[in-house]
């Protein structure tokens, strides 16, 4: 272990970008936002659709061409994408265990997420007292509900898109894409920061849409979707307190879930977008875990919202500021900053250069020593999902008819 830094200490800090940031390069294409959707109310709700030809890409920071690119022509000392520089950002709200890796390699700093990182999946309630249940096999555990709450908001970020075909095409393409490949609706802005005269940092920023300025120009959105599940755990039903009491509905999320909004209002910051949409979906029955409506959709501008949630750009910046600092003094090498799982703080280890990579063959047990594992895996195949869905439905209480195209349609799971 090489360092040992209590949340305490990150309160405290603040830093001040003075720099605008510089965009170096813009990729992939976006959509046009569906207004209509800003009228969506719980008596009016749309059913939550799948998309399962449009892929979404999650990759990490030393794996990402663009940044390979810039590193190589030197442009920055510091490399990240926004989810983990947003991790890093809001450490102090974090309740659950998540690490980065850095690697320190010539005068740069890499930071990265590990294959299947906890940073792929949305949290749900994790700052809420009352704590969910471990048990994976349950539908209201921390981690069903985790990947339950990652297919919801990449959906609704795909629904609430115009399909007129339509797009805003970027300096160079998806870099993720493969010829033919359908990508989701992301643009990638790579944005660099000035932190002082030595250090400067290159990020990898999403945004998901664009609205038609009244003004003749473009507007950048971020799409996000809260996902109630529950509402007897909760203790307020959406269907319910959406239409007449919005503001007690979004303090309660801020409540049990501040961590994740906070990361989401870090990225639209980073960014640069000019508007955050958060969409509220709920299951169409507390048992139904396949099966969501969206409820309402709300627009926030990102600084507004920031001060609103007490999110200080300058704090966050501090937090980012000092970890950099850190580990610039260590020697070249790989590292890992760990979340711990039970006290607020973070630590920071040294590992072996070949830490987390598998390359290495396991000898297979004896076939009567196998057991197969249930998968977890967020990236589960359409087949088994839709094989999940069917039996659900077959031990659902038939409420209402569902026409076999549409429930083909309808019936994923994770």
């Amino acid at each position: 272990m090489r360092e040992q830094i209590p949340f305490a200490n990150f309160t405290k800090l603040s830093f001040s970008v003075t720099d605008q940031p510089e965009d170096l390069l813009l990729c992939g294409a976006v959509e046009y936002y569906d207004r209509t959707f800003d009228r969506v109310n719980p008596k009016a709700a749309r059913r939550l659709e799948r998309f399962k030809s449009r892929n979404f890409f999650k990759v990490t920071t030393t794996d990402d061409p663009v940044i390979r690119r810039l590193a190589e022509e030197d442009k920055a000392t510091v490399f990240a994408t926004d989810a983990i520089l947003a991790a890093l950002m809001c450490t102090p709200r974090s309740i659950h265990s998540w690490d980065i890796v850095v690697q320190r390699v010539g005068n740069k700093l890499f930071f990265d997420k590990r294959d299947g990182s906890q940073l792929d999946l949305l949290s749900v309630n994790e700052t809420a007292q009352e704590q969910l249940p471990e048990n994976k096999d349950d539908i209201n555990s921390a981690h069903s509900l985790a990947v339950e709450a990652t297919y919801i908001n990449q959906n609704f970020s795909q629904q609430v898109l115009l399909r007129d075909g339509e797009k805003v095409n970027f300096d160079e393409p998806n870099p993720f894409a493969s010829e033919g490949e359908e990508a989701a609706s992301v643009g990638y802005r790579y944005r660099r920061w000035k932190l002082d005269d030595e250090i400067s940092i290159v990020t990898r920023c999403e945004v998901h849409a664009v609205n038609a300025d009244p003004g003749g120009g473009r507007q950048f959105l971020t799409l996000n979707a809260l996902n109630e599940f529950d509402p007897k755990i909760t203790g307020v039903d959406w269907r319910q307190k959406l239409e007449t009491q919005r503001g007690a509905v979004l303090a309660t999320e801020l409540k049990n879930n501040a961590n994740k909004l906070a990361r989401w209002t870090c990225q639209a910051l980073l960014a640069g977008a000019d508007m955050m949409k958060l969409g509220y979906v709920s299951r169409v029955h507390p048992r139904d875990h396949y099966n969501h409506a969206i409820l309402t959709v709300m627009g926030y501008k990102p600084r507004d919202f920031a001060a609103q949630i007490n999110l200080n750009t300058a704090n966050m910046w501090g937090i980012v500021k000092s970890i950099v600092d850190i580990c610039m003094k260590f020697e070249e090498g790989k590292y890992v900053l760990v979340k711990d799982p039970a006290k607020p703080q973070v630590r920071i280890y040294e590992v072996p250069s070949d830490a987390f990579e598998n390359d290495y063959v396991e000898e297979p047990l004896p076939e009567e020593e196998q057991v197969r594992p249930p998968s977890d895996d967020v990236d589960a195949t359409a087949e088994e999902m839709d094989a999940a869905a069917e039996a659900e439905a077959s031990n659902t209480a038939a409420g209402a008819t569902v026409g076999e195209g549409e429930k083909s349609a309808e019936a994923t799971a994770a």
